[in-house]
């Protein structure tokens, strides 16, 4: 499929390639940021606006990297900045944010989970910026850690201690929590 787009993207077919963009990517990008906001409203503005910045952007891609990297780089930004504004907004830190929106899951209509699946997505809220999202991709999107290490800009040896370090608290939570 990113062949697909890139194609269409050095035909200057930029509307192509955006539909292909989206067809291809708004379940992966919409369930990356809803891990990271865990609410679904929130989750659906964020991806709109990585959408939106994808597609004002679309003609300025460089090829330099995969367009999927690309994408999670935006969907990545997008998503650490509204946390970081809704943080602010609210007087917390980033932890203090998530962890409070965290507990607020199980009133969220579109949340879907059973006990443990909120056991879990508390541990993962408790969880500083970065060792929450390493888990995220690695555990829930498969990503490889060169994958991960494009998007983040982060060496593999540190999101590999990132990850041991993120289910290490994990376990330690749903432990203590159980």
């Amino acid at each position: 499929m990113d062949l697909k787009i890139t194609n269409y993207l050095q035909a200057n077919k930029l509307d192509e390639a955006f539909q292909l963009i989206v067809s291809e990517y708004h379940q992966k990008i919409y369930w990356q940021v809803r891990r990271m906001v865990f609410i679904h409203e929130d989750a659906d503005d964020i991806t709109q606006n990585v959408f939106i910045k994808v597609y004002q952007n679309l003609g300025t891609f460089k090829n330099e990297s995969k367009i999927s990297t690309w994408i999670f780089r935006i969907t990545y930004n997008e998503t650490i900045n509204y946390i970081k504004k809704n943080a602010k907004e609210k007087n917390l830190s980033l932890e203090d944010y998530s962890s409070s929106i965290a507990k607020d899951l199980m009133a969220d209509e579109y949340y879907s989970g059973d006990e443990i699946n909120y056991k879990l997505q508390n541990a993962i809220a408790c969880l500083p910026e970065k060792q929450r999202l390493v888990f995220a991709m690695k555990y829930y999107d498969e990503l490889k850690y060169e994958q991960i290490s494009d998007i983040l800009g982060t060496s593999v040896g540190a999101l590999k201690a990132s990850y041991h370090h993120a289910v290490a608290k994990i376990k330690e939570f749903l432990e203590k929590n159980d």
